[in-house]
This record gives C-alpha cells, structure tokens and sequence, in this order.
C-alpha cells in the first residue's frame, strides 16, 4: 500500500514537472524568443551586414564581395537648344550693334600693293611666345580627339567646321591637311582694304595671328570666302551668322579698322535676327 502510494505521488510529480516545462516552452515561443530553423534562416538573411546565404550571388563591387569596383561611366545627354535667341546672345548681339554704330563707314581702298607676308608676316608665327605657332594653336583649340607629335604640332583630330557644321577627320599630310583650314573671320586682304594699311608691321602680325579673328574650318567654306566681307560671303550654317559677324565687328573695333556701307548693313541685318 504504502509503494503504490509513493508511485502514484512519484508519477503525479513527474505530471506536473511535465506541464510545468511545457507551459514555459509555450511562453517562450509566445515572446519570440524561440523561433523556428526557417524563421532563423530568414532573419539572418535579411539582417543588414549579415553573411550571404550560401548559392547567394553577390553584388559586383559590394563592400566585402571580394569583387573590385567597376569604374563608372557617365554619358551627359546635350541640353536641347531653346527655340529662338538667348538672352546671352541677344546681349552679344545688342553689344555688337553699339560697337557696329562707332566703326567709321568708308569705301574700300585700293588693294595695290597687298602682300600677305610682307604686310602681315610669314604665316604662321607664335606671336604669344608659347612655343607653338598660332596654326597649331588654333587646330588644337578648335579640334577635338587631338594626337599631337611633341608639345605642338597636331597630327589628327575631329572638327565640326562652324561654317556649316560638318564633321571632318583632320589627319596633317600633303594630299589631306587642306581640308582643315584656318580663316581670317576679317579678311587680310579686306583689313588691307579697310585700313590695315595704316597699321604699323607689328600690329599687322598680331592681327592676322591673333585667335579672336580666326577659326578652324573646312576647307571649301574658306576657299569660297576668299578676302570677301559679310555683304559678300556668310556661313552657310545660319545659326552661326551673328557669332561670325560679332567676331568681326570686334576685331575691326581692336584694330581700327573701317567698313563700307553694304558691309555694315549686312552686319545690321544678321544682328537684327540674333
């Protein structure tokens, strides 16, 4: 009697060691404190810094990838043009025509006696004292994709001629350097003509080398320009008939120089579109 009461007492302890252990599981699930192994899994996938599931790719030149970092290439997209002058322009233009109304107006002198080298230096010359001479100056300022030979001398590039907006591949050679020019925005001849010719030898140098009065162009543009002046000749791209003619109007301004009537109301009309 006295065992089968020690083994029910024995047994109705174990019951309630049972249900006491099982109520505390049931609590700790409860808080979360206990999870499941796939909620473990997921937690420590999704854990900022946790290490990568196995089979998991990771990101090319993410920090502690092992990858090293792709270098970034950034492609800008033009700016559309808005239709119609700017207001820069419209300023440019507007001082242009100021400066346009102070130039004297005269007919042309004779050209008797014009000589482009006697009367305005072998071209090209390094006026500015860089080293370079002012031809390779200007193709390395106008040109783009530049390969040189040595500090100077421009053996090939990319010009978009401002004459007409073109594309052309300067390479320098006999047969191929022609088609790349360098033009006088104001004529050497048509400076001689307009009043170069009371210009002393040294001011004459510094104008047919000086880089306000020249561009880098095709080579067909300036053959047919010759020494013509804005009654004359225009760039065929229009839209840059009054940054053309403001360049004129500026260097004729710096070295006083003159324009004759249908010069000046051709640079009147182009400035009035601007």
């Amino acid at each position: 009697m006295t065992s089968r009461r020690r083994r029910t007492r024995a047994t109705v302890q174990s019951s309630i060691v049972t249900l006491v252990l099982a109520v505390g599981v049931w609590a700790l699930f409860s808080s979360g404190v206990l999870s499941t192994g796939a909620d473990a899994t997921t937690s420590a996938a999704s854990t900022p810094g946790a290490a990568s599931t196995p089979g998991t790719a990771n990101t090319p030149g993410a920090p502690g990838s092992g990858t090293a970092a792709r270098p970034t290439v950034t492609t800008s997209t033009p700016t559309p043009a808005t239709p119609g002058p700017s207001r820069a322009s419209s300023q440019s233009a507007a001082a242009a025509r100021a400066t346009l109304a102070g130039l004297p107006v005269k007919g042309k002198a004779p050209a008797t006696g014009y000589d482009r080298e006697a009367d305005f230096g072998t071209p090209w010359l390094d006026v500015d004292h860089n080293g370079c001479d002012t031809r390779n100056d200007v193709l390395a300022r106008d040109l783009t994709e530049i390969v040189r030979q040595g500090p100077c001398k421009v053996l090939s590039g990319d010009l978009v001629s401002p004459y007409t907006g073109a594309t052309i591949g300067f390479v320098r050679g006999n047969t191929t350097s022609a088609l790349v020019q360098i033009d006088h925005v104001v004529a050497l001849e048509n400076a001689w003509r307009t009043g170069a010719q009371q210009l002393s030898q040294t001011e004459r140098q510094a104008l047919a080398n000086d880089p306000e009065n020249l561009f880098a162009v095709d080579g067909r543009s300036n053959s047919q320009k010759r020494s013509g002046d804005a009654a004359t000749w225009l760039p065929a791209a229009t839209g840059f008939r009054c940054e053309y003619v403001e360049h004129q109007i500026e260097v004729k301004a710096e070295y006083r120089l003159w324009v004759v009537p249908a010069e000046r109301d051709a640079m009147e009309r182009v400035l009035s579109s601007c």
